[in-house]
């Protein structure tokens, strides 16, 4: 791992209407769009969507390195973080973000170290503890598979 400060650049580029499109050094360019709920079309990306993706991929790959970390054999994690989006003060932000998180993990391993390396994961997640609002985290952990 590099040194801190870590600096991350992306460029967003866009006309008077249309999608927009997202760039970033070495990185296929991805189409950006409003979502459904701001009238778009529904079949990009929104910022809305990279939020969310942000705080479940962050959450996945901090738990990956912790289990790491400390030794915990797992089979596979999904996580999915649903936000609320709302009007608060006059701004519209989210308000809230629950992820549901789904560990499958060997006979041989503990359920609760495994649950509580979950909730490790979600304390030391970058995203997570980058956001204003209010997160929670649900667990379910299942034995083989």
């Amino acid at each position: 791992m590099q040194d801190f400060p870590h600096m991350y650049k992306v460029t967003a580029e866009g006309n008077i209407s249309g999608n927009l499109n997202s760039k970033c050094e070495n990185l296929a360019d991805i189409e950006i769009a409003p979502p459904i709920q701001f009238g778009g079309p529904g079949d990009k990306w929104s910022p809305e969507d990279l939020f969310m993706a942000s705080i479940a991929n962050c959450f996945v790959l901090s738990f990956r390195a912790i289990a790491r970390a400390s030794k915990l054999e797992w089979l596979s994690i999904e996580c999915e973080s649903q936000g609320e989006l709302d009007k608060l003060d006059g701004k519209i932000q989210f308000t809230s973000v629950k992820s549901n998180i789904r560990l499958h993990i060997p006979a041989s391993e503990s359920i609760q170290n495994a649950e509580r390396l979950l909730f490790k994961a979600d304390e030391k997640c970058l995203i997570r503890n980058s956001i204003a609002c209010k997160t929670s985290i649900d667990c379910e952990i299942v034995i083989g598979e």
